[in-house]
C-alpha cells in the first residue's frame, strides 16, 4: 500500500538521527510532544497537538448508544454529530438529552453537520440548532446563492460555518477550492471543511490545499483511497495511497487548531474494525513525525 509505504519510509528518516529541535524556552521536545520532530530537511515542526475525531456519517446505522461504545473503546473523544441522531427539529429537551448522553460518555459534540442550506429559513434552523446544541462549528453545504445571507448569520451569531467538498459529482462545491472561491472575500467565519478523499478524486493536493488556504481551513474528514481516480471509493486509512504523513506535516506547519475526523464509509453496519484501525494509523504516523 503506498500510504504505508510513504510512512514507513518517513518513519526511517526520522530515526535516522536527524536533530530535534525545541520551540524558545520549551526544552527538549522529545517525549513532549510527538509532532515536535523534524520535518523533510531536517527541518523543525512547530510545536502543536492535532486532535482526532469522528465525523457523525460514520455512525449512519449505529444507534447513540453504539456509538458512544465504539468511540470510547478508540479513546475519541470529539464528535461532528449528523442529523439522523439529532434531528434538526428536535426540541430543546431532546437536544439537551442526546448531548447530555455524550457528555455523560466523556465526548465532546464539537461540530454539528454536514447540515444542507437551500432557503433561509433552512439557514436560520440551522443556527438555532447549532446554538441550542452548544457548539460554535456548522459543517454545512448551503446553495452558493445564500451565502451573503449565512455570512450574515455568522457575523451575528459567532457561530462558523465550514463548508464541505463532496467530489467531482457535487454541483455545488466540487473541490475544496470550489468552496474557497465562495468565502475568501466573506467573513472570516467562513471557511473550509476539508474532505480529504473527496478534495483527492476532484483533482486537488489535501496537503497543499491545507497550506494554500491555512486560515480557512476549520475541520477535516479524513478517510483514504486505493486509486486517485473520480469514482474511487473511500476506505481505512492508510490502506490507500493518500499522502498521510504529508497532510500531517502540512497540518502541523499551519498550527491547525480543530480537528481531524475519521470519515469512515465502508462496511457502514459494523464501523468499528475501520475506526479502530484508521484511528491507530493516523495515530502512529503523529507518533512517528
Amino acid at each position: 500500500m503506498s500510504s504505508r509505504r510513504k510512512f514507513l519510509q518517513t518513519a526511517g528518516l526520522g530515526i535516522m538521527g536527524l536533530p530535534l529541535a525545541a520551540a524558545a524556552g520549551s526544552g527538549s521536545l522529545m517525549g513532549k510532544d510527538p509532532l515536535g520532530a523534524v520535518g523533510s530537511l531536517g527541518k523543525a515542526l512547530p510545536l502543536t497537538t492535532l486532535q482526532l475525531g469522528i465525523a457523525g456519517y460514520t455512525f449512519l446505522h449505529v444507534p447513540v448508544d453504539g456509538a458512544i461504545g465504539m468511540m470510547n473503546r478508540v479513546g475519541i473523544t470529539n464528535l461532528s454529530i449528523k442529523d439522523f441522531h439529532l434531528p434538526l427539529d428536535s426540541s430543546p429537551d431532546k437536544i439537551q438529552s442526546v448531548k447530555g448522553q455524550f457528555t455523560a460518555a466523556g465526548i465532546k459534540i464539537y461540530a454539528a453537520g454536514v447540515i444542507y442550506m437551500k432557503s433561509n429559513a433552512e439557514v436560520d434552523r440551522a443556527f438555532d440548532y447549532a446554538r441550542a446544541l452548544g457548539v460554535n462549528l456548522i459543517i454545512a453545504a448551503p446553495n452558493p446563492e445564500l451565502l451573503p445571507y449565512v455570512e450574515q448569520k455568522v457575523k451575528s451569531t459567532g457561530i462558523r460555518i465550514a463548508i464541505h467538498n463532496h467530489g467531482p459529482e457535487d454541483k455545488l462545491y466540487p473541490s475544496p477550492v470550489d468552496v474557497y472561491n465562495h468565502v475568501k472575500d466573506l467573513d472570516p467565519g467562513m471557511g473550509l471543511c476539508l474532505d480529504i478523499g473527496h478534495a483527492a478524486r476532484a483533482g486537488a493536493d489535501p496537503a497543499k490545499i491545507v497550506t494554500d488556504y491555512a486560515a480557512r481551513i476549520f475541520d477535516l474528514h479524513i478517510k483514504d483511497l486505493a486509486v486517485i481516480s473520480r469514482v474511487a471509493q473511500p476506505i481505512v486509512l492508510g490502506r490507500g495511497v493518500l499522502d498521510i504523513p504529508g497532510l500531517i506535516r502540512a497540518l502541523v506547519g499551519i498550527r491547525f487548531a480543530g480537528v481531524c475526523s475519521i470519515e469512515h464509509e465502508m462496511d457502514m453496519n459494523d464501523p468499528m474494525p475501520g475506526v479502530a484501525e484508521s484511528a491507530g494509523f493516523f495515530r502512529g504516523v503523529v507518533k512517528t513525525l
